[in-house]
This record gives C-alpha cells, structure tokens and sequence, in this order.
C-alpha cells in the first residue's frame, strides 16, 4: 500500500471512511422474498458443488484433465457463493448495511477472484472440447493432466494478480463524498466512482477487465465453437456428429448461463432501471454456482454413471452392516 501512496507524493491524505454504506436492495418492493429465494439458492449451490468435488474426487476413472477443469469449476462456484451470498444476506435481510473499510476491500477481492475464475475455467473447458474433436487422436498429447494443472494455476496466479491491483489502487482513493455504495456489494465501479481525487487508473482497469477477462474469453469461446462445427460439418453421419455435439452440451450452457445476462445488462446500458440492474446482476452472480452442478450432474454421462456407483456401493455396505448386525442380535448367548 505504501509504494502506491508514495508514488503521489508524501504529504497527500487519503480520506479513508470507517464504513461504507451498501444500499443496493433498498426500496424494491417485496424483496424479503427474494433474500428467501437466495438461500434456497446458495443451499442448492453449495450441496449441488460439494456432491460434484466429491464424486470427482471418489471416482478414479474422473481424474482426467477435463473433470480437473470441473473440480476447479465447482470449487470457484463453493468459494464464490460462500464469500457473496451470506454477507449478502447479513446486510439486508438482517439489516447490517455497514461494512468497515478492511472487510468491503476484503469482499471485493474475493467476489471478483471467484468471478473472474469462473470465466477463465469456461475457458479451460472450451479448449478441452476444441481438441477433443478437431484433434482427437493427439488429445491425450496435448490435453495432460500437467498442461490442465498449469493453465489453471496459471489463471489462478492472473485473477489474484489483477485483484491485487484493483484493492491497491482503491486504498490511493479519498472518499469525501459519499460512503453509500449503490449495489448489492462492494462493486468496484460504484467505489472508485465516490472517490474525490483522480480514479482515472482505476477506471482503466476497470475498462482493461471488461476486455482481458470478460470480452476475449467470450471471443475465444466462440471461436473455438466455430471451429468445432466447421469440424463436425465434415464428419460423416448425423449421428457421429450429434454424438460429438453432446459432449459440448453442459459447457455450452454454462456459458450460455453466465455471458447472456451480462450481455444484455451491458448492452441495454441506462435503459435498464437501476433496481433491475442490481436484481439482474446478482442473480447473475449466483445463478450459475447453483445451476453449474446441475447442468453436470444431468447432461454428463461419466458422472451420472459415477453417481449410480457410488449409490449402489454405499447400498450394499448399507445391507451389509445390517446383515452383521442382525447376525450379532440372534447369536445366542
């Protein structure tokens, strides 16, 4: 923090609030039963991402690069909801709308590393599909249980990074204006947008994440898609290609889940009423947690599968420990 502050010079003060003021779901009529909506929702996320982790992790034949890319997808999707939803639902449905300082800077690094790992494992999931049917006989080369660990990693190590970076160039900012953050979080825009000295950086980061992480990851996703039905166009029979085209299903409609709101919430800009930005937004950010398992769990044949083993297995331990009870109970003494 210091090297940002010294870069300005010694003698400026920063005017730092004790507390910011998070007003995003204030005056909408009936919202209580949207905070009851939103823990039916994280329940579902978190029961629906630990059943995934675990069958991932239980089941050897899952540890492929692919479901690695999934494991990591369905961690993000845990963490993300856990760092969000129950502080979201302290601050209003319980009344706590005063975050200090330390904890708003806090939550934002978690909520937009969780966000944007979210994107960069749909990324990770688009180039597993693209090799497996433009290069299927060189999938095992190049798709290795080390190349996935890496890019993960890697995007890891960029997330956290850029956040760092975001958080620091914040605490450079005076907020002599107004503490009340207009969203259902500490949303970066609506912070340094309060500032009263120059946010110009921070306002350049912010329009340097719409591009890194949001714009090309959705260009190389379509390109990728692109280039996979350029490539099934050539296979032979409609049913090799839909046989193909079916392993693309469930990471189509994640993506589907996560770009299409944001898209059209961006793209209507002012005309969207701000209530219904911060309703679209937020649905936005726990929608696909919660829906991510769901779509894997049902449209993924490997997981399915594994699911109905492992039912079957703890069934018969189940039937087995009750045999040896019943066996004890009739020993005579």
């Amino acid at each position: 923090m210091n090297l940002f502050n010294s870069a300005l010079g010694k003698n400026i003060t920063f005017v730092r609030p004790a507390f910011f003021i998070i007003s995003g779901f204030s005056g909408i009529p009936n919202i209580k039963y949207y905070y009851v909506f939103l823990c039916f929702v994280y329940v579902v996320s978190v029961l629906g991402n630990t059943v995934v982790m675990a069958v991932i992790y239980l089941d050897h034949n899952l540890r492929t690069p692919k479901y690695i890319a999934v494991f990591n997808l369905a961690f993000v999707d845990l963490v993300g909801s856990s760092a969000l939803v129950p502080k979201l639902l302290d601050i209003f449905l319980f009344n706590h709308p005063y975050i200090s300082y330390n904890d708003c800077l806090t939550f934002l690094f978690f909520s937009y590393t969780c966000l944007f790992m979210q994107v960069f494992n749909l990324v990770a999931l688009s180039y597993d599909r693209l090799i497996a049917i433009m290069h299927p006989l060189h999938y095992q080369v190049k798709v290795t249980h080390r190349f996935v660990l890496s890019l993960i990693a890697s995007f890891w190590v960029f997330a956290i990074t850029v956040d760092l970076v975001l958080v620091g160039l914040l605490t450079r900012l005076s907020f002599c204006r107004s503490v009340v953050i207009n969203s259902y979080f500490c949303d970066h825009g609506q912070m340094f947008r309060m500032a009263c000295n120059d946010y110009t950086p921070s306002h350049v980061l912010a329009v340097l994440m719409i591009g890194l992480i949001f714009m090309c990851p959705l260009a190389f996703i379509v390109l990728s898609y692109l280039c996979i039905g350029y490539a099934l166009s050539k296979v032979a029979t409609a049913q090799e290609r839909y046989k193909a085209f079916r392993t693309c299903t469930a990471h189509l409609s994640l993506v589907a889940i996560y770009f299409i709101p944001l898209l059209i919430t961006f793209t209507a800009g002012s005309q969207i009423r701000p209530n219904a930005r911060i309703i679209n937004l937020s649905l936005t950010s726990v929608f696909p947690p919660m829906l991510n398992p769901i779509i894997y769990v049902l449209q993924t044949q490997e997981i399915k599968v594994s699911l109905k083993k492992l039912f079957k297995t703890n069934k018969l331990k189940i039937s087995l420990d009750r045999g040896k009870q019943k066996g004890f109970e009739s020993t005579p003494n």
